[in-house]
């Protein structure tokens, strides 16, 4: 067996006993779904700090413990999400300044931040807004959605690009990418929202297919795209290690954290879901 064909024998044993546990605990909710988006959330920061500052550094691992306990503070008190990751971003602004202010280096500092806070925020505001979804009436099935259009787009987009793809939608980014697999991702998601509405939630509307499928569909490969960017910029091939064959926990959610702060917004603020 070659190499390549080992790597994919990997990706699939990992896929299928991590899968089950992801799904168990996402269907059980509440603290649960909590703590899987937690440990998710602090092990997301960890891989972006690791990839822009090579270490960790005594305020990146307080940045980690706040994000893995974001998804806690939502599961607490879902309608104020929003407030809550703001406060807690505030404060951790005024820590990490006042960390290199004292520690330094001087010279470094401004950058060190803005990634720290940063880093913090990618990692932990996607995975939180899962976390509030699933504490919403109907909660599993918004968190169905998010990972539906997520998880369609990318499937969909693989074999329209591998089978039809032709022209590159950012070769600079992601070289294997088209503009063809961009187009049969969108169906993709937009397709695995009306199989969802059909099969499993009546409930959701023609409305919420369509919006959430199109825009979905747009945003996902958008996170998809920062992500490689990130990679590229730092001259790294995965995110971290934590998912054999699959490389890091970012590697696999890059397109779900663009797309569940969405989910989140759409059913808040459109729909008008209380938790």
């Amino acid at each position: 067996m070659n190499e390549k064909n080992k790597n994919l024998v990997l990706r699939a044993v990992s896929a299928l006993s991590l899968l089950p546990v992801v799904v168990f605990l996402l269907y059980m909710g509440g603290l649960y779904s909590a703590l899987l988006l937690g440990v998710a959330s602090a092990i997301c920061v960890s891989e972006y700090y690791l990839i822009t500052q090579k270490e960790l550094s005594p305020a990146a691992w307080v940045g980690i413990v706040l994000a893995g306990a974001l998804p806690l503070l939502a599961l607490r008190h879902p309608e104020r999400t929003g407030e809550g990751a703001f406060w807690v971003t505030a404060f951790f602004l005024i820590f990490a300044f006042t960390f290199h202010l004292i520690r330094g280096p001087l010279q470094e500092a401004p950058t060190r931040v803005a990634h720290l806070v940063t880093g913090f925020l990618y990692g932990s505001v996607g995975l939180t807004a899962m976390c509030a979804l699933r504490q919403m009436s109907e909660g599993l099935m918004w968190v169905i959605a998010a990972l539906v259009i997520t998880w369609a787009n990318d499937t969909a987009a693989y074999f329209a690009g591998r089978f039809l793809g032709r022209h590159k939608l950012y070769p600079a980014v992601s070289p294997n990418k088209t503009w063809e697999g961009f187009a049969g991702g969108l169906v993709g998601s937009v397709v695995g929202m009306f199989i969802t509405r059909a099969g499993f939630f009546p409930l959701l509307t023609v409305t919420d297919c369509l919006f959430l499928g199109v825009c979905g569909g747009i945003l996902g490969p958008v996170g998809d795209l920062c992500e490689s960017m990130l990679k590229r910029a730092y001259g790294v091939k995965d995110s971290g290690r934590a998912l054999p064959g699959h490389g890091g926990i970012l590697d696999r959610i890059d397109a779900l954290v663009f797309n569940a702060p969405l989910v989140f917004v759409y059913v808040t603020f459109l729909r008008g879901v209380l938790p």
